[in-house]
């Protein structure tokens, strides 16, 4: 019964890190698009401002220069914060580092 036990753990482990492969790999893919798709845009957004009369400066910081990638931006930091979860900003293992550094605190101010 152990061993079936320990290969079925095992095979949930794999399938889980599949899982988690694959929504890595579908937000560096959404990432990447963005990327690549807003420079096209705002590229195509300048030149055609120029073409219009308005020099670079003026077209550059247009508010349509960068909607794009402020509003898409939205939507990849949030599909960043499902795919990275609470420990993007404090880890895995924040909570019990946090405990022992403010016990060791109080073990300094008692001695």
């Amino acid at each position: 019964m152990g061993i079936v036990m320990e290969d079925y753990s095992k095979e949930d482990r794999y399938l889980r890190a599949k899982e988690r492969v694959k929504k890595l790999k579908g937000f560096y893919w959404h990432l990447a698009v963005y990327i690549i798709v807003n420079m096209f845009l705002t590229i195509g957004k300048i030149t055609g401002e120029m073409s219009h009369g308005k020099t670079f400066i003026e077209a550059f910081w247009d508010f349509g220069t960068f909607a794009i990638w402020v509003f898409w931006g939205i939507g990849v930091f949030f599909h960043g914060l499902k795919v990275f979860g609470p420990t993007l900003f404090f880890g895995k293992d924040w909570e019990q580092r946090k405990m022992n550094e403010f016990i060791d605190e109080d073990k300094q101010q008692w001695q």
